[in-house]
């Protein structure tokens, strides 16, 4: 009778990560995590499964993500988490006595969407984020593009920029404009969201009356006016040399109400704390075209991107979400954060070989030669681990020896 096997394979959008790339990424998440120390943030970690009104909300308002939907043994519905960020404001709304803000938090952990997969883009993948509690200061946004800015300097990238945007700034563009229904505003900024994608002659047609994919599907347009459409394009193409001639442009652009004034005061301090940082315009710029998609972000937003491979996108980013954490409680905790992809990190980092894939495991490999027992290699491999040396015991036959390192043979006395 013939044996059933069942065939070795992955789901779609999922991955194994094997020796050495497993390796090398242990070692780029413990470079990220020293930074994030060294600015005084805590680790926290939360349950890869939530309540489904927990990471939704209690109309389910994010209903249009594509998230994994669960059912415990109990029947209650639940979730994969799909971001570090909701788990964290449920925290904090649930533990005041244990978080006292303002609070500096990190994590890293496996995030699950059920999109479509593409180049550095799985179903799961791990993020890890940070986040500073219970502040309204625009000196905390600052200090987490510092960190962005940081963690690409200490991965050895070059050529890089952090994109800073504020919401309140497109906001006020929209309400000046006469466009105040908050589903039209949302389907705006989803669209504006896509610039990087689709090019900005396809932005035009979907803040029209639509067009037509790649696919040949129809995507619906929001339906603006020529001349509105027009004002959109102008402010989102607003560009400059410095983040301080960036801002006159924009000032151009707005009328001089509070919404305005205020989205505006927030970008010059913003300026103000990145040059006490050290951060130079060269590495970290406004760009009044970014939104970010999530819908509660609601100040100061920002992604890192890479000039020389703009076709991997953001490898991390993030913004200010200051009324997130009331879905769980009444007090008005302010918060602002940010995340790194890793997978799509490192996918930048080979492209622009910034990692060696091939590196070795272990420092040693002792094999044996002739009729040398295994306990002397195994005593030798004792002594130099006490030395602070990564040994490896070769135990294969002598035709499978494929390997790397440095080789002590031991023979026999």
């Amino acid at each position: 009778m013939t044996k059933k096997t069942v065939e070795p394979r992955l789901l779609k959008g999922f991955q194994d990560y094997l020796p050495p790339k497993g390796k090398t990424r242990q070692e780029i998440i413990q470079k990220i995590i020293s930074v994030y120390e060294k600015y005084g943030f805590a680790f926290i970690e939360t349950p890869a499964i939530e309540l489904k009104e927990i990471l939704l909300g209690p109309g389910g308002e994010n209903i249009n993500k594509e998230i994994f939907l669960l059912e415990t043994p109990e029947g209650e519905q639940s979730c994969l988490r799909f971001d570090h960020t909701v788990p964290f404001a449920r925290v904090i709304a649930q533990y005041p006595e244990k978080i006292k803000i303002p609070f500096r938090r990190y994590t890293i952990g496996p995030v699950w969407r059920a999109d479509k997969p593409g180049i550095g883009r799985y179903r799961e993948f791990i993020q890890m984020d940070i986040d500073i509690a219970g502040t309204p200061n625009t000196a905390a946004d600052a200090e987490i593009i510092a960190i962005m800015v940081e963690v690409m300097r200490t991965l050895g990238f070059k050529d890089f920029q952090a994109q800073i945007n504020n919401r309140k700034l497109i906001d006020a563009l929209l309400i000046q404009n006469g466009i105040k229904d908050i589903d039209t505003q949302k389907h705006i900024l989803r669209v504006i969201d896509k610039l990087q994608k689709i090019g900005i002659e396809n932005v035009r047609k979907e803040l029209g009356e639509g067009r037509i994919d790649d696919s040949g599907d129809p995507i619906k347009g929001v339906g603006l006016p020529n001349n509105i459409i027009e004002k959109i394009i102008n402010f989102i193409s607003i560009s400059g040399e410095t983040r301080k001639e960036i801002i006159l442009h924009i000032k151009q652009h707005l009328s001089e109400q509070t919404e305005s004034q205020q989205a505006i005061s927030t970008m010059e301090e913003l300026d103000q704390y990145l040059s006490a940082l050290d951060i130079p315009d060269t590495e970290a710029s406004f760009s009044p075209s970014l939104t970010r998609g999530l819908d509660y972000y609601s100040g100061p937003v920002f992604e890192m991107t890479l000039r020389n491979s703009p076709h991997i996108g953001s490898v991390m980013g993030g913004g200010r979400y200051d009324g997130l954490v009331s879905r769980f409680t009444d007090k008005l905790v302010p918060c602002t954060g940010m995340s790194i992809g890793i997978d799509r990190l490192i996918s930048a980092m080979e492209e622009l070989q910034l990692i060696d894939t091939q590196k070795p495991i272990y420092d040693v490999i002792i094999t044996r030669v002739g009729k040398v027992p295994i306990t002397e290699a195994l005593s030798i491999a004792k002594e130099l681990r006490n030395q602070g040396l990564k040994v490896s015991v070769y135990l294969g036959k002598k035709n499978q020896r494929n390997f790397r390192g440095t080789i002590i043979p031991c023979r026999p006395l």
